[in-house]
């Protein structure tokens, strides 16, 4: 049967292994000087070849050449464990037995010493799934094990690891595996399988490999399906999803040229082609790098990641200065950045494009476009410098005749008095609560009040449960009031848009009415009831005369509007206390507080 290339070349010695020098070295150097510890974790990305190295160290540690820094693959340890046949060796998958219960059993058979070989070796695999408990389980067992028994856990995710478990083992972390390195194993797979190919087309999948030699291999392996006869650019290209230099350098003309129509038909062709434009992005930025590195190092093509005949865009690498390159790849870097948290990638990098058009020679930012009319923006600069040497040149000479420069510029004008905040800092709208306690109306919060246990069963546990403590208190036919018992349940509630959202839908399907909500603590309620009560002349006499009536001119609308407030500062009545009034009256009902 068919076996896959990362199958088919898996490394059988120290020597076969791509990078990793640093762990090579160490585990050989171990091995010679019988130095070897009982529990070893190999940390890092996909496919660095972690499994790879700890099958090849327990070849070592069991072959009957041991002790030495390379297996032979020829003994029937070796062997054996090569095709996964050796009972000593034990290969662990912790992704499908994280349960307590597997370890244990592990557990029962440590102490049993080896059929045939000198070390009993356990390889568990992504250990990080196993759980808490089975963790726990193997702690002791891993700090002293058996003279006999040798643990290798392997883990993509070593924070996920209890720092009790890595404190007991020697960590060794795997690196992503460079260009150079998957490069030339993809070369000797090639040559050893007798498949021609093209330069090119390695460079490209080592690329979109991202440093792993498990990835490399694989795409390899559908390029050699997809040509057939052989491995070429092209081939490449499609397999993995890239863009070919033809297109980079229409596009880097495009945006050169400051053709905004060119530029963004070429997007949406990829875009169309099924490109994905998070990975065009990020191969844009190494694109305008190589031609940033073809003008500071022109005698270093080895640097180049995407370009691979430097020769063809010596012309363009020419036509683009130093300074617009820094800039298309720091406006590049920043959409990338922001495509991450939003479902619409491509006008991000629509607007990428047009920024890197306007763009000057200076690095742009998202906040600050570049515009068009560059000459424009010096003068207004010069404008700018010339006011501010004016200014300092009035200073100087005033200070010189004895002039105070605050007596200078005449009066400060008042301050403006800062908008007020709650203990913890929320900020409080009172010109808005002012607006609606002006505006309210007894219909419209009676409206809320009476939908308010509707709106908070359509809401979502952890949403309703901001509520708990909240309640409306005064209403407009367009806002209304919502009073918090804690200032940091309004801080909440305000910074939350999927809060505010859900909470305007209720209100506009329960209510039958859009109601903007304003937050505020209860004690900043109290505050701004009391003073609009005393400001618009709306508090009762001790004779039983309304100010209003002096002051307001509505007095009807006056009454109303203090019946409504002293409703709004009432407390709550508990609904049990309110229907056992019903049931037996105010005057058989009393309440004590425990």
């Amino acid at each position: 049967m068919y076996q896959a290339f990362y199958r088919a070349y898996r490394p059988q010695t120290f020597g076969e292994m791509s990078g990793q020098q640093h762990v090579r070295r160490t585990l050989q150097n171990a091995l010679l000087q019988d130095k070897t510890t009982h529990a070893y974790l190999f940390s890092g990305p996909r496919g660095t070849g972690k499994t790879s190295t700890a099958k090849i160290f327990a070849k070592a540690l069991n072959c009957v050449q041991a002790p030495t820094d390379e297996p032979c693959n020829e003994c029937d340890s070796c062997r054996g464990i090569t095709d996964g046949s050796d009972t000593d060796v034990i290969e662990f998958d912790a992704a499908s037995n994280s349960r307590v219960e597997e370890i244990r059993e592990i557990i029962e058979k440590v102490r049993f010493a080896p059929s045939h070989s000198r070390f009993k070796v356990y390889i568990i695999d992504e250990v990080h799934m196993l759980s808490n408990s089975a963790f726990n389980a193997l702690l002791k067992t891993l700090e002293e094990p058996p003279a006999h028994v040798v643990f290798i856990l392997a883990t993509t995710e070593p924070h996920k690891l209890p720092p009790t478990i890595i404190s007991r083992c020697q960590r060794f972390d795997f690196k992503p595996l460079s260009r150079a390195d998957l490069k030339d194993r993809m070369e000797q797979v090639l040559e050893d399988s007798g498949i021609p190919y093209e330069e090119p087309a390695l460079k490209v999948i080592a690329q979109a490999a991202a440093g792993g030699m498990r990835d490399a291999l694989s795409m390899l392996d559908q390029a050699v399906s997809f040509g057939g006869d052989d491995v070429t650019a092209d081939d490449a290209v499609m397999v993995t999803g890239s863009i070919g230099e033809e297109l980079f350098r229409e596009i880097a003309e495009a945006l050169s040229g400051k053709d905004a129509a060119g530029a963004l038909s070429l997007l949406e062709r990829l875009v169309s082609e099924g490109k994905d434009v998070v990975r065009l992005t990020e191969d844009l930025i190494t694109f305008f790098r190589d031609l940033l590195v073809m003008k500071s190092a022109p005698g270093m093509p080895d640097l180049l990641e995407i370009i691979s005949e430097p020769d063809d865009f010596v012309p363009l690498s020419e036509s683009l200065p130093e300074g617009r390159l820094y800039a298309f790849i720091s406006i590049l870097s920043e959409t990338q950045q922001e495509m991450r948290f939003s479902n619409h990638a491509k006008v991000y990098l629509e607007a990428a494009f047009l920024r890197m058009i306007q763009a000057d020679g200076t690095p742009v930012s998202a906040a600050a476009p570049v515009s068009a009319g560059s000459g424009e923006g010096m003068e207004e600069l010069q404008r700018q410098v010339s006011r501010l040497e004016q200014t300092v040149t009035d200073l100087t000479r005033r200070l010189q005749q004895g002039i105070p420069a605050a007596a200078a510029e005449g009066p400060s004008p008042e301050r403006r008095r800062p908008a007020p905040k709650s203990k913890n800092g929320f900020q409080v709208q009172e010109g808005r609560i002012r607006d609606v306690l002006a505006n309210a109306t007894k219909e419209n919060i009676r409206s809320i009040k009476s939908n308010w246990a509707s709106i908070l069963n359509d809401m979502q546990k952890s949403q309703a449960a901001l509520l708990n403590d909240a309640e409306p208190v005064a209403a407009s036919d367009n806002a209304f009031v919502l009073k918090f018992k804690y200032s940091i349940h309004c801080g909440m509630a305000a910074g939350n848009p999927e809060f505010l959202a859900s909470l305007s839908q209720g209100l506009s399907a329960r209510a039958g009415k859009d109601y903007d909500p304003v937050f505020v603590p209860e004690e900043d309620w109290l505050r701004i009831r009391e003073a609009f009560i005393r400001e618009n002349g709306l508090q009762k006499q001790s004779s039983g005369e309304s100010k209003a009536e002096q002051h307001h001119p509505d007095a009807e609308a006056a009454e109303e509007a203090l019946s409504f407030l002293e409703e709004a500062g009432a407390p709550a009545q508990d609904p049990l206390v309110g229907e056992a009034e019903k049931l037996f009256g105010k005057e058989t009902v009393n309440v004590y507080d425990d």
